[in-house]
């Protein structure tokens, strides 16, 4: 059955919104850096968050929210994953449920790995856990990206002590193999290391393409591993803090049963009842229509970039909506970004805050219409010199 691409909001109506995208630059700039979409909501969260508004159901949120439930069964339906919903806890967001784990995984000074270019707040959490940042960079591979596993390997027998995955990965929009993902985590148990994965962008996986859950790669991945997601990137919920912690191993689970009471007060109601609804089996449609709006746009932006940007190399991402674009061809130095906004008026975020792998790089949310992508790719196509 052929799926109808869903139709982003109108420009008009997207600038009244409140959010950082909207509201850091002037109305003049077309914003295409944070993850942040520019698609209504699933009508099914509208629903949930109306009722709730309606009821004056804004207070603490109950471990009975029906979040993990409602995980449980989303992730049985759309990656072939049985979890149980005792094998989960909820927290604010994903960094932070990353940073309670990997706090009670590591002692201080311990070495983390990270796969760069990767998430800028990776360099955060990891110091705020008490850790410090390991660098084994992704691979270029048959015009693709893949985890560096001898590096990964080489850095736990030097005594690293936990990889931070990103799975799919921000912001190549890769989606790493479960062949892949078991090796890791034979590599880690080797070791005596963990396996924290950030699973955010799992549900923006296209269907052509088979996503697997870290933890269930292999029977090491269960042992070694915690995933930590949302439906905040795929639902555009990220103001409503609610994430998601699973582990499914007992003795991993033990760690995130004894996080602090806190931990799991600080998710929040609407976040809660927004995820439940997202979900649910309502909103299957509605994720389908949007990752086909993605699928048009991942194609656009290459048919764009060929007749505007010439030079500028791009490997549409399995996953996700945000392009990683190389325009290190292109002559505008390590930070291209600084000049795409000061003369082109287009923001986008800059590759250098992914590590130096990024220098050369933009990344581009394509969560958009077909026509703010135009027009955008057209404004900075025009900044090159003829």
């Amino acid at each position: 059955m052929t799926v109808v691409p869903l139709e982003a909001l109108p420009l008009y109506m997207l600038r009244e919104r409140s959010s950082v995208k909207w509201r850091r630059y002037p109305a003049d700039v077309l914003p295409m850096f944070v993850a942040e979409t520019d698609f209504p909501l699933a009508p099914a969260i509208t629903a949930a968050l109306s009722r709730a508004v309606a009821l004056g159901d804004t207070g603490y949120t109950s471990p009975a929210s029906g979040i993990r439930e409602s995980y449980a069964a989303f992730a049985a339906r759309r990656f072939g994953w049985d979890v149980a919903a005792g094998a989960i806890r909820s927290t604010g967001d994903v960094i932070m449920g990353v940073v309670e784990i990997l706090r009670r995984s590591i002692a201080p000074g311990d070495r983390v790995v990270v796969t760069p270019p990767v998430y800028p707040p990776f360099y955060e959490a990891i110091p705020e856990a008490g850790g410090v940042v390991e660098r084994v960079p992704l691979l270029r591979r048959d015009g693709g990206f893949e985890l560096d596993l001898a590096g990964i390997e080489t850095a736990l027998r030097d005594g690293a002590r936990a990889v931070l995955l990103c799975n799919p990965h921000n912001p190549t929009g890769t989606v790493h193999s479960r062949a892949t993902l078991a090796r890791l985590a034979e590599i880690a148990e080797e070791f005596g290391a963990v396996v924290v994965s950030d699973e955010i962008h799992a549900p923006l996986a296209q269907p052509e393409v088979t996503f697997t859950p870290f933890l269930d790669a292999s029977d090491a991945a269960a042992r070694v591993g915690y995933i930590v997601t949302s439906a905040s990137k795929a639902f555009n919920l990220a103001g409503l803090k609610c994430a998601l912690m699973i582990a499914t191993d007992p003795e991993r689970f033990e760690v995130v049963r004894n996080l602090p009471a806190e931990v799991e007060w600080r998710t929040g109601l609407f976040g809660s009842l927004a995820g439940v609804a997202a979900f649910s089996p309502e909103s299957d449609e509605w994720l389908d229509s949007m990752l086909a709006a993605v699928d048009r746009n991942r194609r656009l932006l290459r048919e764009l970039l060929t007749e505007h940007v010439p030079g500028a190399r791009y490997v549409a991402p399995d996953a996700g909506y945000l392009a990683w674009v190389d325009l290190s061809d292109v002559g505008w130095g390590d930070n291209p970004g600084v000049k795409i906004l000061r003369d082109g008026k287009v923001a986008l975020h800059y590759g250098p805050a992914f590590g130096v792998e990024g220098r050369g790089h933009v990344r581009l949310n394509i969560g958009c219409s077909p026509e703010v992508l135009t027009e955008a790719v057209q404004r900075i196509g025009a900044l090159i010199e003829k």
